[in-house]
């Protein structure tokens, strides 16, 4: 079938170790042709959704996962969302307006007839901070508030707290705020832009030395191994955007309890793929726009992820 890929532009791609890329080499051995286009190339024409789109192949030696050049494009031409088997919605935050404006026009091209991949509604209504609210039973004490005075009770009752914005990836915004509250009022201040913007505040989590695990949900079932996350030095964060180490372990029966009480509910609401991130026994977020961690799995245990997520699309459109 004809997959639409909606990602960032594909020269940005660090093939070596991008989840999206190994959904397309997976798709492309089993045949699948591929397509791709950026959020801007999406217009509405009033009865119908479509997008400038560029076929693609993959080329050169698959396994040099860090060569310069790893593809061909044809030239941009406009085609209808409805008319591709399956729209894969890939792109990266920043979960800003524009994002959200993407997930209205993929819905206006759904109710046409499209098939998208995660489900545009369920993207838009899963803030992957704040759905952890819907677990209660798995989350760490946790406020989320523009109140200074709110935040500054939680850290005097807390003691030791992550600061976090609601729209931040990558461990970006992050900081611990321990018992001597140093450059607390401060750290408020810059992340609710003086109480105009909510923040996320937690309990800390000693067990983040054991790595915040990515957990990851195909198909309404879990990925039977982990990423944990591992911080490095004097780093609070294990993202390893912010240079975490990442191993690849198999589930804790805890882990499987959170993936399988959350798996049927997610992929009920058009949730595919889902990353849940967890440190120690608990529930940190719930991830649904583009979740990540496929390459480093599949390279430490030869389990294949991606071939799971391709499997799990196929069943998706029948």
């Amino acid at each position: 079938m004809d997959i639409l890929f909606i990602a960032d532009p594909l020269d940005h791609f660090k093939i070596y170790k991008d989840s999206t890329y190994a959904m397309m080499a997976e798709a492309a051995r089993r045949g699948h042709t591929l397509y791709t286009c950026e959020p801007q190339h999406l217009a509405w024409m009033g009865a119908d959704v479509e997008a400038n789109v560029r076929r693609f192949a993959i080329v050169g030696d698959e396994t040099d996962g860090h060569r310069e050049t790893w593809y061909a494009a044809d030239a941009p031409t406009p085609r209808s969302l409805k008319s591709f088997g399956a729209v894969v919605m890939r792109k990266d935050p920043p979960f800003d307006m524009e994002y959200v404006t993407s997930t209205w026009l993929l819905e206006l091209a759904e109710r046409g007839g499209a098939r998208i991949f995660n489900k545009p509604q369920a993207i838009r209504d899963h803030s992957e901070k704040l759905a952890i609210g819907e677990f209660p039973q798995f989350v760490a004490p946790t406020l989320v508030t523009r109140d200074a005075a709110r935040l500054r009770a939680f850290h005097a009752e807390h003691g030791d707290v992550i600061l976090k914005p609601l729209d931040g990836m990558g461990g970006m915004g992050v900081f611990r705020v321990k018992a001597d509250g140093m450059n607390l009022g401060s750290i408020i201040e810059m992340l609710s832009h003086d109480g105009a913007r909510s923040v996320m505040a937690q309990k800390f989590i000693p067990e983040i030395k054991e790595g915040d695990k990515r957990i990851l949900l195909i198909g309404g079932q879990p990925v039977p191994f982990a990423l944990a996350r591992i911080p490095q030095g004097n780093e609070v964060r294990g993202n390893l955007a912010a240079g975490g180490l990442g191993v690849a372990q198999p589930l804790t029966e805890h882990d499987r309890t959170i993936a399988e009480t959350l798996a049927p509910v997610l992929a009920a609401r058009g949730l595919l793929l889902v990353g849940l991130d967890a440190i120690g026994n608990y529930l940190t977020e719930v991830n649904v726009t583009s979740p990540t961690c496929f390459r480093e799995i599949m390279d430490q245990t030869g389990f294949d992820v991606a071939g799971m997520f391709i499997d799990a699309l196929e069943r998706a459109v029948g």
